[in-house]
């Protein structure tokens, strides 16, 4: 059997970060630009944390430049320590998410790695949080690309770097609670799994094009280990 590689989202798919970056975000841009609540009308699930202070500097007529942008993350990691914390009694591992971990590290051939729009400081802050940072030696991240789109070919790049594995876009799950993570893989032919974990149904999954969908990831684990995944696909 040919290796796979699963390839998880953070927020709300692994974990439910109890709106910690979402806080974070704010913080950092009032402490920055003195504007609160930057981002209240600002959609951030499925997107890049580029993109989406992208979008609150567009929103406020301000200009993007790379000094920003590095200014910025290092103000939002910094607030993003403290809201996790903060956070202990909303902040969740969701269903199923340990049982799969362990299942996909004992079993031969399976690796799994991250594809988020999360920064890498922040994914492993986040993941930290929960212990599951083990779990992940490598991913594609946030600050690798502002277009999610592009994370996949970098998610494998890397997994080659680190393994020596050749892999195509065909041996490769992605598992995400928005649309956004169904479109990244739909490009490249690679397995997509929506879960319900997130803001989005069943049913907006399904037709963003996911091939399988779930409540939670305590239902998947069967359809992610079997041989016969992405059949009749």
């Amino acid at each position: 059997m040919k290796p796979k590689l699963i390839l998880f989202d953070i927020d709300h798919t692994l974990i439910d970060p109890g709106g910690a970056g979402r806080r974070a975000m704010t913080e950092a841009f009032y402490e920055i630009f003195s504007i609160p609540d930057a981002f209240s009308r600002i959609k951030m699930a499925g997107k890049t944390d580029l993109q989406i202070l992208k979008e609150g500097l567009l929103a406020h007529d301000i200009s993007w430049d790379g000094g920003i942008v590095s200014t910025f993350l290092s103000t939002y990691v910094e607030k993003l320590k403290r809201t996790v914390k903060d956070g202990v009694k909303t902040r969740k591992v969701n269903p199923g998410v340990i049982e799969l971990l362990e299942a996909i590290e004992a079993r031969k051939g399976y690796w799994q790695g991250l594809l988020t729009g999360n920064v890498e400081q922040g994914a492993r802050i986040k993941l930290g949080a929960f212990g599951l940072n083990r779990y992940f030696s490598f991913g594609a991240f946030g600050d690798d690309d502002e277009d999610r789109n592009r994370l996949l070919p970098i998610a494998i790049r890397k997994f080659r770097n680190l393994t020596g594995i050749e892999l195509s876009f065909a041996d490769c799950v992605v598992i995400g609670d928005t649309p956004s993570d169904v479109a990244c893989s739909k490009p490249f032919g690679s397995i997509s799994i929506g879960v319900t974990t997130g803001p989005y149904s069943r049913t907006t999954l399904l037709e963003a094009g996911a091939h399988y969908v779930f409540d939670n990831l305590s239902h998947a684990m069967d359809t992610i280990l079997g041989n016969d995944i992405g059949k009749g696909i």
